[in-house]
């Protein structure tokens, strides 16, 4: 065991909407990810998630409103709620999801990742 810098393991990565796994616990994959721009709308049906913003801000968009989320902010998105994170600028973010999750709820999209790296 041993604590993990945030911003060290973000420097060790350039690559967005590619999260990569830091942690694990309780069936839960800790991922760190760099975002800009807007991300494809998806739900996850038996899946919360939560996003951590460490540095930025982003909008995380629902079909019916909008919440911001800035630095030292969480958001947790419940199952089944169909969402879009957007950002004008590169956000850094820390996501608690469970292991098996498809981050874009199986959305076809280029940004598509099926394997996360462990960093």
């Amino acid at each position: 065991m041993q604590a993990l810098n945030l911003h060290q393991k973000f420097g060790l990565f350039q690559d967005q909407w590619s999260p990569k796994i830091i942690a694990q616990l309780n069936g839960q994959d800790v991922k760190l990810a760099k975002i800009q721009g807007e991300f494809v709308w998806h739900a996850h049906d038996d899946q919360d998630e939560l996003f951590h913003v460490i540095q930025g801000r982003m909008t995380m968009e629902f079909r019916d409103h909008q919440v911001e989320v800035g630095p030292g902010e969480i958001i947790v998105v419940p199952k089944g709620v169909e969402h879009r994170p957007v950002t004008e600028e590169e956000v850094w973010i820390l996501l608690f999801e469970p292991c098996d999750i498809h981050h874009t709820g199986g959305v076809e999209d280029d940004r598509q990742v099926d394997v996360c790296d462990h960093i």
